[in-house]
């Protein structure tokens, strides 16, 4: 898995083509946490949940059902009322990619078992073809070992670096677009 930081910070890139001033801060918020609920499966260690099961790690809390269901209740629970500037669809499809972003970039990484992008119609784990980012240790005092930093080193590059380009080129646009406006 990615770092609990990484998945945040790839949550406020996606976020970053939603932006308008007049979106609360508290939309980034939920989004950021958004994208680290799927690893609340880790949880099931301690129970004894098989890794491989489909309640296990990376199993169906890492599936686009779980994503969609994730942005459903950020949606219902966060945002009863609309919101000025982003419409109910785009704050669900926001909450949907970042919830869904946490399986995809579990899936570029070098270990575990995959990731269940389809449960619970197909418990298959998958990998994407590429996987240049580092497996993350669980838990905080493995994170914070030589390991845990060689893990960052890859998310800087792989997750943090794309997730900010991708925010200057959202600000890009929005400025072209904005301009292309005003003509």
């Amino acid at each position: 898995m990615a770092s609990i930081f990484s998945h945040a910070v790839a949550a406020l890139g996606i976020g970053a083509c939603f932006y308008t001033p007049r979106i609360p801060k508290r939309v980034w918020a939920v989004g950021a946490l958004c994208s680290v609920v799927p690893d609340l499966d880790v949880i099931g260690f301690f129970y004894g949940v098989p890794y491989g099961d489909f309640w296990g790690h990376r199993g169906f809390t890492h599936s686009l059902l779980f994503a969609a269901l994730v942005a459903a209740v950020a949606l219902l629970v966060a945002f009863r009322r609309a919101l000025p500037g982003i419409s109910r669809f785009s704050l669900w499809m926001y909450f949907f990619l970042a919830t869904a972003s946490h399986g995809l970039l579990d899936a570029m990484t070098d270990g575990g078992l995959g990731v269940a992008f389809f449960a619970p119609f197909d418990n298959r784990r998958y990998f994407l073809p590429w996987t240049p980012i580092r497996v993350s240790p669980i838990g905080i005092t493995r994170f914070f070992t030589a390991r845990g930093l060689a893990v960052m080193h890859t998310e800087l590059l792989w997750i943090w670096l794309p997730a900010g380009l991708l925010a200057i080129s959202a600000r890009m646009i929005r400025r072209r677009s904005f301009a292309a406006s005003d003509i």
